[in-house]
């Protein structure tokens, strides 16, 4: 009896913090490694690092901290500038 693997081309990678720092955090998704500052996404910076780390990528553009309820576009991390309207939590 064989195996089967999972469909070729199929991204079974999840994201990942790979790092943290005073200023931000640095995120994996699939071969692309972004930078997620504090100053722009002020609502992490008092995150515990559990919750900071529990990420899900529901689809290529979104992201999600269910821990934190904060839903995200990709491309709101690649580009924040582009995005003007950012929280005005307390950092």
């Amino acid at each position: 009896m064989s195996a089967t693997s999972a469909q070729p081309g199929s991204n079974t990678s999840g994201p990942e913090v790979t790092n943290v720092s005073q200023h931000g955090f640095w995120l994996l998704l699939g071969d692309e490694e972004l930078f997620v500052p504090f100053d722009d996404f002020p609502w992490f910076r008092q995150a515990p690092i559990g919750k900071l780390v529990h990420v899900e990528w529901p689809s290529a553009h979104h992201l999600y901290w269910p821990d934190l309820d904060v839903d995200l576009s990709v491309e709101s991390i690649r580009h924040p500038e582009k995005f003007p309207l950012v929280s005005r939590a307390a950092s």
